[in-house]
């Protein structure tokens, strides 16, 4: 996962880089303390007679107190972290919930069920739990203790107490309701300009997504297509006695800009991608939050007209309106205060990302120019050595 104290930088003979720097960088609203520790991994696969699955094994090291234990040990596939991530959206409707990766992966990049899909499925999953972990509301949800507490049974047990299927019908019909009603009346301009903000970042970090996955898929084009390179040089140098050394040079520094190009691509597939395709998904959570927050104030838009038809029931719309006034201060305040903070951890995480891409791409160009000088260096000198030779008597 990427995080600040992961950033690379340079050996200490170089300049302190702008990655040091972010290392530094603190939170004002960070608490110096943690704690609550979780770990997912250990990856284990399920075949049964109807399905494949894999689940992971959650650990949680704790000093908290609503806890009965400093430490637990649960095994998780992902169907209960989807039922994690609803159950805080329904208690947290305005807060920004943490994204999940999607369930089923882009064609043409690794196979389901792959090591490499499990690895970065884990760590998706690992950095979701993190983030509620750190979120100062979410880190209290009574659901999000029950996952990371609570045997396989006792979950199964849990879920079953959720809301009912005409509950989450009528939850349904009310916002499908809401959205056809049209647009928010009485909208503050902070949350239009929050919308008009999402919609541009949206349209510019999936444009970076996209860019960024063609880059990486033409770099492993690139990278195995030098594997072929080098070896030929030297296949050519066996029937080439009068050059065979400068041959087997070039396979040689073919050979260590191609394992350059490997790290290259890890750093990309490590550091960038991920963090670029977590906002993609953020961004649709974002845009999710935003609309809840909309309907929410249409409900209250939808009483104050109400009443202004209905004098004979005044007292009784005048206390459902109070009501409603109170849910859309909350709303309101919840999405301004998480808004606040998200933009803070997206920023930090994009510049880290991109300084992490900037300093792994000098240390391939000066790994590279190195090796490539070398060679000529050496064939310069057996250049002269030859000139010398013939000068010779």
């Amino acid at each position: 996962d990427t995080s600040l104290a992961e950033v690379n930088s340079f050996s200490p003979s170089m300049p302190i880089s702008p990655s040091s720097m972010i290392n530094q960088y603190k939170f004002e609203d960070e608490p110096e303390l943690r704690d609550l520790f979780i770990t997912v991994d250990d990856p284990e696969s399920h075949i049964t007679a109807i399905e494949t699955f894999i689940t992971y094994r959650v650990v949680t090291k704790t000093s908290r107190g609503e806890f009965d234990s400093s430490e637990y040990e649960v095994r998780r596939r992902y169907q209960d972290f989807l039922w994690l991530k609803s159950k805080l959206e329904e208690a947290h409707p305005t807060l920004i919930i943490p994204p999940l990766p999607e369930k089923f992966i882009m064609k043409g990049m690794v196979e389901r069920f792959s090591d490499e899909f499990i690895e970065t499925r884990r760590k998706a999953l690992h950095k979701f739990l993190n983030r509620i972990a750190d979120h100062p509301t979410l880190t209290f949800n009574e659901d999000f203790k029950i996952f990371l507490t609570a045997q396989a049974w006792e979950l199964s047990s849990h879920k079953k107490q959720g809301p009912g299927l005409l509950s989450r019908m009528g939850q349904t019909v009310r916002a499908v309701a809401s959205s056809v009603r049209g647009g928010v009346k009485n909208r503050p301009e902070m949350f239009t300009e929050m919308n008009n903000y999402m919609e541009t970042f949206s349209q510019k970090i999936n444009v970076l997504d996209k860019i960024a996955h063609r880059i990486y898929k033409e770099e492993r084009e690139y990278f195995n297509e030098m594997k072929e390179y080098g070896p030929v040089h030297t296949l050519w140098s066996a029937s080439e006695e009068d050059i065979a050394d400068s041959l087997k040079g070039v396979a040689s520094c073919i050979d260590k800009c191609c394992k350059a190009t490997e790290k290259r691509m890890a750093g990309l597939s490590e550091n960038l991608l991920p963090i670029l395709h977590e906002y993609v998904l953020y961004s649709e959570i974002l845009m999710g939050v935003l609309k809840r927050r909309d309907q929410i104030q249409g409900e209250l838009d939808s009483k104050v007209d109400a009443l202004a038809n209905k004098k004979a029931e005044k007292d009784l719309f005048s206390e459902e309106i109070g009501k409603l006034e109170d849910k859309v201060e909350c709303a309101n305040n919840a999405l301004k205060a998480d808004w606040d903070r998200w933009k803070q951890n997206m920023q930090c995480d994009m510049r880290s990302a991109f300084t992490n891409v900037a300093e792994n791409n000098l240390r391939y160009y000066e790994e590279c120019l190195a090796t490539w000088e070398s060679f000529l260096a050496s064939q310069t000198v057996d250049l002269h050595m030859e000139e010398d030779s013939e000068d010779r008597p």
